[in-house]
């Protein structure tokens, strides 16, 4: 056992202290606990469990679900501090990257809030493994990816996506004859939208989808195979396949403020790269603009590319494919996965040999914006804003502007 004293908080949530001139994770720890703390120590750095807490941190508060403790939850990462503090950590974790990883001069953020706090998210995705006649539907603790407690009740979800996968229960049975699949539950404008994925045959696939009013929209992924939708109550799809988001408050504000940002620079020539369903895109369009968007989901494309009228147009392929081709631009748009983009894409506008005025870059996650910013030394970072999307997990949404250096 190892005294401990945690000092901040990581990228992924855990706490940080050192000993013996080695760093230490501590899951569920906060900055000022002092804690006795069991290691597995590897050859750069450890991992800590907390046995006890000689010194609570004043940021630390009660979480509020049940899993959270008892299960080791993993979907939440920082529900044991306070959200004062959970806003301060993740400004921390972003300009530490941008810092480290992105070379750029700049201060801690500052992450603007949640309206909500709690029954934010509409869109659930739970792992479900059978065990003999019986379903066990939940998430993984965050320390056995292998082992899935069953979910009882998650408060960061809109109760209405839980009320319907209670009702989801009782038509287990008629899922795949699997041993395990993957169930997304996503709130839609009407109703809600399921998404299976796993197995190799569903025959069942109609009694589960009447056994359920609640569902607008039934979709599958078998295991080998494409996306496709088995059935739906209204004759025109709300594409319940395609990414929604999970917070839809503070994913309008975001938006807004992109809106805001691009249309300062009143461009002639967009490039949105990574369109999505066409938020952005449409709107800069309405404005005068000519937009480019880029997009892989073809159902994505296929909401919005009729009202997309020329000389804009859509694009269905992976962004490092097209982008080239888009160039040179006004403003270029990126709005990556969690994965950011493509070294290709970086390349791309670095070498462009008309730079863009602008370039607004929107993450999820800072570690990968910063990698990409650090591959792009033609521009300079002019401005930063977050939006804590995801309160009670270690997730951020970052928008940065930047310009190109000579500007």
């Amino acid at each position: 056992m190892t005294r401990l004293e945690i000092t901040s908080i990581a990228a992924g949530g855990d706490g940080v202290g050192r000993t013996d001139g080695m760093v230490v994770f501590v899951p569920r720890g906060a900055a000022g606990d002092v804690a006795e703390v069991r290691l597995v120590r590897s050859k750069r750095f450890a991992r800590g469990e907390i046995d006890s807490i000689e010194i609570a941190s004043p940021d630390r508060v009660t979480p509020q679900c049940a899993h959270y403790t008892v299960d080791r939850c993993g979907g939440c990462q920082i529900q044991h501090l306070s959200y004062d503090a959970q806003l301060r950590a993740k400004g921390s974790i972003i300009g530490d990257a941008l810092r480290r990883i992105g070379r750029r001069t700049v201060d801690d953020i500052v992450v603007l809030p949640s309206d909500g706090q709690w029954r934010y998210r509409r869109k659930l995705t739970l792992h479900l493994r059978r065990t003999g006649t019986r379903w066990i539907a939940g998430l993984h603790p965050y320390d056995d990816p292998s082992f899935v407690f069953d979910l009882h009740d998650c408060p960061i979800t809109d109760e209405r996506v839980i009320a319907i996968w209670r009702d989801m229960r009782a038509a287990f049975d008629y899922l795949p004859r699997e041993r395990a699949l993957r169930v997304a539950v996503r709130l839609l404008e009407d109703g809600a939208a399921v998404v299976v994925e796993g197995g190799g045959a569903w025959e069942e696939s109609d009694r589960f989808f009447q056994a359920v009013p609640s569902i607008a929209e039934l979709w599958w992924k078998p295991e080998h195979g494409r996306m496709r939708r088995l059935a739906a109550r209204a004759a025109e799809a709300q594409g319940g396949a395609s990414f929604v988001q999970v917070n839809a408050q503070v994913a309008a504000r975001l938006q807004a403020h992109v809106l805001d940002r691009a249309r300062a620079y009143a461009p002639l020539r967009v490039v949105d790269a990574y369109a999505g369903v066409g938020g952005t895109a449409l709107p800069l369009a309405a404005s005068g603009a000519t937009v480019v968007a880029i997009e892989h989901d073809a159902e994505a494309v296929a909401r919005f590319a009729g009202r997309l009228h020329l000389p804009s147009s859509a694009i269905v392929g992976r962004v490092e494919d097209h982008i080239a081709a888009a160039l040179p631009a006004d403003l270029v748009i990126l709005n990556p996965p969690r994965g950011g983009v493509d070294a290709r894409v970086a390349d791309a506008l670095q070498t462009v040999a008309k730079a863009p005025n602008a370039l607004i870059y929107v993450s999820c996650d800072p570690a990968t914006l910063s990698r990409d910013l650090a591959r792009m030394p033609r521009y300079r970072l002019v401005a930063a804003r977050a939006y804590d999307m995801f309160p009670q997990t270690a997730h951020v949404e970052t928008v940065c502007e930047l310009v190109p250096e000579a500007a």
